[in-house]
């Protein structure tokens, strides 16, 4: 089993009302899990958001809190909720109704990686899907909600960035139309997980450092932006989706000549986000 479910990164003075995460980069890949897949230890990691964290950790140094995940995303999804159980893959479960992250093979517990890849031959038990889930998603999400909890209490709201990764390819749609072809998608779920005036900080910060903006196309947010954005009660959450080869060899899944250059600029970034809530750019009632 992997090691943690998480881990956090505390600021020295907790000035900011912002949470970073990121719940896709684990990699912690235990022996006991790779000799049940029929992928090879490269393979595996094709869904995971390598390196996100590594781009994100510096919060800290500018008041801001980071949590990252310990587990990996092919063994557990933390951007899913508990209850999305694959009946294709986990013995014992029974379809209901119809949920296309399910069915498509990404669940909780996925059944594939990137490009559909197979992870298992055949079922896992019932008890090992449940493990799983008792040993790293709710540890995680308990102390994600915790940690906004307090955030809250003391700063009056609190903002949870959500930091993901996402394939080139996955804005091929996008550069064919004739538009430049974006950096980076921020998901609200077209304004339902965070105030405006946040998004709006979080798109100027992103092109003030060189970065092409979109926004909730095609990504709006998933399962976390979705449970704990709730903007009227003031926790505001967005999701961040990066292009993955500005700062990777996707094929080979390590760092580029421009990792250094994109986390630096991803740094200035963080570091203006990180603003709201220590009064210097106060956070407008919603």
């Amino acid at each position: 089993m992997p090691k943690s479910a998480y881990e956090v990164l505390h600021p020295e003075r907790g000035l900011s009302c912002v949470l970073f995460a990121s719940p896709h980069s684990g990699r912690d890949y235990p022996w006991s899990f790779l000799r049940h897949t029929v992928l090879d230890e490269h393979a595996i990691r094709s869904s995971e958001d390598a390196f996100v964290d590594q781009l994100f950790e510096c919060a800290p140094e500018f008041g801001a809190t980071f949590i990252r995940a310990g587990a990996p995303r092919a063994f557990v999804d933390l951007n899913r909720a508990a209850t999305e159980l694959d009946p294709a893959l986990i013995e014992g479960v029974r379809r209901q109704g119809h949920n296309p992250r399910v069915a498509s093979g990404l669940g909780v517990i996925p059944r594939v990686v990137a490009n559909g890849r197979a992870i298992y031959n055949g079922k896992i038990s019932n008890a090992e899907a449940r493990r799983r889930i008792d040993h790293y998603w709710h540890p995680y999400h308990g102390m994600l909600q915790a940690l906004l909890d307090e955030l809250h209490q003391r700063h009056g709201q609190a903002v949870l960035i959500d930091c993901h990764s996402m394939p080139h390819e996955a804005m091929d749609s996008v550069a064919r139309s004739g538009v430049k072809r974006p950096d980076v998608v921020l998901g609200d779920r077209f304004g339902a997980s965070s105030g405006g005036e946040i998004v709006d900080r979080m798109e100027a910060a992103l092109v003030n450092a060189g970065f092409v903006v979109t926004r909730n196309m095609p990504f709006a947010g998933a399962y976390i932006t979705q449970a704990y954005g709730r903007p009227a009660r003031g926790q505001h959450a967005v999701q961040v989706e990066i292009d993955r080869s500005l700062y990777m060899d996707e094929k080979l899944i390590r760092p580029n000549g421009a990792f250094d250059q994109v986390r630096t600029a991803l740094r200035q970034v963080v570091a203006e986000v990180a603003q709201i809530g220590q009064g210097r750019i106060p956070l407008a009632a919603e």
